[in-house]
């Protein structure tokens, strides 16, 4: 009979709490380490998509501004090659053009001979002169619609030219109308541009095919050069849209989209600071380790009690062969190796557990933002909306409704079918909404549609849309229902705080509901 190494027993309960914990923290550090660099990719691409998406919007303006400018300095050609001869006319005209539009720090008319023959404000000293500035050599040797490179211009004024030729009614050239916006100067093109200005380091700049600074939330900087600039090199070369992480001017890593301005090559760029982004990253994992630890805990607890049901017939049988006399029966119960098999079970059984842990997180923070019953959205997601639609400066229109006498659906049919009909008035509702549209629950009968980018007469025709397709539905057992509207709208000119424009809304609901419900009211154009 083979002797036993008194010395050389192992506690097999130890081993396996022991295997177990460093597999708990080596799985928990490794979920956490691999969640923390799958969510800064998430951020950071996200970031450079939507500064991308954001820089190419803004392009896109800016285009349509440059577009509308050059159509008015045409209206105005016409006038002008009609009436060449008649100075009154001519003066008149130019004035005119410069009050009745936002788009020009001063207008001018230049004729054939580059003389200045009208220009406004009457104040500017150039009338009468020859220019021999820039814009102006390439308006009449070009004699076509152009916008020009920026230069100082014979006021003193670092200006962009836009310039449109004047031909008389037999087609001979007379020269040609321009309009300047001022770079270092407010003009409509900076307003255009300053109105999407972050506050979280943020911003936006603008330069030209040469990399002049057009427009800068730095108006010092406005007119300079900007260099080693591996982005605008790229933009420029390739006259389209993209996305990069660069160190700018002043050293901070930013993430930043850029897009080009198809008829004057101007490179749009917004960004944003590399840390801004991942800051709100830090408090995501803390959360994570906050609800992973509990858990834990508590599937310690768990294999502490496996460890007793697996150790206990181990050691039945380790006592069993003690007593064994026969050397078969030792050498039986010695080839039992099935702790090893157990070790194993219980790793793999561990590392399901961390993955439907990870599971349950992703599943928990999409439960913490939606209305069980409806699967609409409910007030958490609703208040983060509301944040970022106000940081991001962004109007929207708000639709609040609520069924009509639900209390007596719920009386008569009692409250399992008003939660049928609750969650079929969600379907409704969302036929009638569109992608980006938030749709939510925000009480127990009362509903709210968040429309991005939507003005109060548009929100007023999708909430009358929605009232007349609920009262065309048929619901179960109780078949028709009907719904009141409340509509209101804002927007950051006029007020700072998001969040009002519910409780207007809500007070535009109420009226409907005096009003007899089953109607739409919404406020006022104008507050």
């Amino acid at each position: 009979m083979p002797q036993i190494n008194k010395n050389a027993r192992i506690d097999l309960r130890a081993l396996i709490l022991l295997l177990s914990a460093l597999i708990a923290v080596f799985v928990l550090g490794a979920s956490i380490f691999a969640s923390y660099w799958v969510q800064r990719k998430m951020l950071v691409d996200g970031t450079l998509e939507t500064n991308r998406v954001y820089a190419t919007k803004l392009a896109t303006m800016t285009e349509g501004y440059l577009g509308s400018a050059l159509r008015q300095l045409a209206f105005s050609a016409d006038f002008y090659g009609r009436h060449f001869g008649e100075r009154g006319a001519l003066t008149q005209e130019n004035e005119w053009l410069r009050r009745q539009v936002d788009y020009f720090n001063s207008t001018f008319l230049v004729d054939a001979t580059g003389v200045v023959r009208a220009v406004a404000p009457a104040n500017l000293t150039t009338l009468g002169t020859v220019l021999r500035t820039q814009g102006a050599t390439q308006a009449l040797r070009e004699r076509q619609p152009a916008v020009s490179a920026p230069y100082m211009s014979a006021a003193g004024n670092l200006v962009v030219v836009l310039s449109h030729p004047i031909f008389s009614p037999t087609n001979g050239y007379l020269g040609y109308v321009g309009g300047s916006i001022y770079l270092q100067r407010r003009s409509g093109l900076s307003q255009l541009l300053g109105e999407h200005y972050y506050k979280d380091g943020s911003y936006l700049y603008v330069v030209d095919r040469q990399l002049t600074l057009l427009y800068h939330p730095d108006p010092a900087r406005v007119g300079t050069v900007v260099r080693n600039n591996p982005l605008l090199d790229e933009a420029v070369v390739s006259g389209g849209d993209g996305v990069r992480r660069v160190t700018n001017s002043y050293g901070v890593d930013m993430l930043a989209g850029y897009a080009t301005v198809p008829s004057t090559g101007w490179v749009v760029v917004a960004q944003r600071p590399y840390h801004q982004t991942l800051a709100p990253l830090d408090k995501l994992i803390l959360t994570m380790v906050a609800i992973a630890l509990p858990l834990t805990v508590l599937g310690g607890g768990l294999i502490w009690w496996l460890t007793l049901v697996i150790v206990r017939p181990l050691r039945s049988l380790a006592a069993g062969a003690r007593s064994m006399g026969a050397s078969e029966g030792s050498h039986d119960v010695g080839d039992v190796r099935a702790w090893y098999v157990e070790a194993f079970e219980l790793k793999r059984a561990l590392m399901v557990g961390i993955k439907l842990l990870d599971e349950r997180i992703g599943k928990l923070q999409r439960d913490v933002q939606t209305d069980p019953l409806t699967k609409l959205s409910n007030r958490r997601l609703l208040g983060q909306t509301l944040a970022l639609w106000q940081a991001e400066r962004r109007s929207f229109a708000a639709i609040q409704l609520d069924i009509d006498h639900f209390k007596k659906v719920n009386d008569t049919y009692g409250h399992e079918v008003g939660d049928q009909v609750l969650t079929a008035l969600a379907d409704v509702i969302r036929s009638c909404a569109r992608a980006g549209d938030v749709l939510c629950r925000t009480g127990g009968e009362e509903f709210l549609v968040l429309l991005p980018d939507t003005d109060l007469a548009l929100a007023a025709v999708v909430a009358e849309r929605l009232r007349q397709r609920v009262a065309d539905a048929h619901f179960p057992l109780v078949g028709q229902v009907t719904v009141s509207l409340g509509v209101a709208e804002w927007t950051p000119q006029h007020e700072e705080d998001a969040s009002l424009a519910l409780g207007r809304a809500d007070k535009q609901l109420y009226l409907a509901k005096q009003r007899g419900r089953n109607c739409v009211s919404q406020e006022g154009a104008t507050r």
